[in-house]
């Protein structure tokens, strides 16, 4: 019987102990998110503007771009702009929809951005097939972002280890 009672005790006691836990969790609130213009000051255009112009820099003087793929070259980067998007949906707006409308609107929207994604592709393959082989070869290695197994970049715009151990 004492074992008994000695179990009960310890399950109340450890049902104090984690409901205390919880008290404690709830008194203390997770930092709260950065506010929108400090999330935006991140993704300012003229700053990623700049970078890209950087990038298609470097990139067109590690290809050794001809007076022959120049016109390719040019075509090539103007495909890669970002497109004019504009205004975001209106929040008040997508919440006046019914949830079918919603899915016809995001569905929409994906659609946009998988025209201009295949618009981009079918331009890089096009400046890609008037390179010469060893400009491929560079292109592969310099063109766009390696990404590690996560899916994200490392310090040196590279992926995970295994990417950085064979610099393009």
């Amino acid at each position: 019987m004492a074992s008994v009672r000695t179990s009960i005790q310890g399950l109340v006691v450890a049902g104090l102990l984690a409901g205390l836990g919880q008290a404690a969790m709830a008194q203390s609130p997770a930092a709260p998110p950065p506010p929108p213009a400090e999330r935006m000051a991140k993704h300012d255009p003229a700053k990623m503007q700049a970078h890209m112009l950087k990038r298609q820099a470097e990139l067109k003087a590690k290809l050794k771009i001809t007076a022959a793929q120049e016109a390719a070259w040019t075509t090539f980067t103007a495909s890669m702009q970002p497109p004019a998007h504009g205004p975001r949906p209106d929040r008040a707006e997508f919440d006046k929809l019914s949830t079918p409308e919603r899915i016809d609107k995001m569905r929409a929207l994906r659609a946009e951005r998988d025209a201009e994604m295949d618009k981009r592709g079918d331009a890089t393959k096009a400046f890609y097939a008037v390179l010469s082989p060893e400009q491929q070869k560079v292109f592969d290695a310099n063109a766009m972002p390696h990404r590690g197994a996560d899916g994200h970049r490392g310090a040196d715009g590279r992926g995970g280890p295994e990417d950085r151990s064979h610099k393009g």
